[in-house]
């Protein structure tokens, strides 16, 4: 396992948190600047997927953090952490809502990833600082961006076969790809997170993906918190 990967206290990072969105606009913006977009990391032996859900009628987040093998995609680790809810639903801000939980699932695992591929968007996002870049950021590990739906920007049809993919942009600028991971199913959204590239990001995300739509490490995280995981 590389030396950069050394621990943090992640309940220490959940514990200062933004509350309101003055507050989280400026995190983001501010955040933006940190984040890595050209590759910066190792070998690749563990990574990691998280789903996050909610109890108590809204009021606990719950994370649930699932650690394979690469490229065996193995379960070799897992945790489920709990945060009291501290951040509204607000489009273009989840990553306040979820992070908390996330850091507090992430303190309980042993195997600490050498990447995270996330649930959401990274630089597609309106201030280049989604889900995957704000984790990423934080924990510095490096992350990918893997979302089911688009938040913004625009591209071309992308083609039916897998593995087939075509630019997302938002002006003229690329900020993600859009991925046939099965042939003529829906495409899924990639993005750069923190320390990968897109080309980097896109061949992890297929090679994560067997089967089904959506890769095995959000497919093995979302059993662990919910049950029978999503194709």
């Amino acid at each position: 396992m590389q030396a950069r990967h050394t621990r943090p206290d992640y309940a220490a990072l959940a514990a200062d948190w933004p509350t309101d969105i003055t507050a989280a606009r400026a995190v983001q913006v501010e955040g933006a600047t940190r984040v890595v977009r050209h590759d910066d990391l190792g070998p690749v032996r563990h990574l990691a997927g998280a789903d996050v859900g909610f109890e108590d009628a809204g009021t606990t987040t719950r994370a649930a953090v699932a650690v394979l093998s690469f490229p065996e995609l193995e379960t070799c680790d897992q945790a489920l952490g709990r945060f009291a809810t501290c951040f509204p639903y607000i489009p273009g801000y989840l990553s306040f809502r979820e992070i908390p939980a996330i850091l507090t699932a992430l303190q309980e695992i042993e195997t600490l990833p050498d990447l995270l591929l996330c649930d959401g968007q990274g630089l597609a996002h309106p201030r280049r600082f989604g889900l995957a870049c704000h984790l990423g950021v934080v924990t510095d590990l490096p992350s990918i961006g893997v979302a089911k739906s688009r938040l913004i920007g625009t591209h071309e049809a992308v083609p039916e076969d897998r593995g087939a993919w075509v630019p997302l942009y938002d002006k003229d600028e690329i900020i993600g790809a859009v991925l046939r991971t099965r042939a003529r199913v829906s495409p899924i959204y990639v993005s750069t997170g923190h320390r990968v590239s897109l080309p980097t990001a896109i061949d992890y995300v297929m090679r994560c993906t067997t089967r089904y739509r959506l890769p095995e490490t959000t497919r093995q995280a979302h059993r662990l918190a919910s049950g029978p995981a999503p194709r």
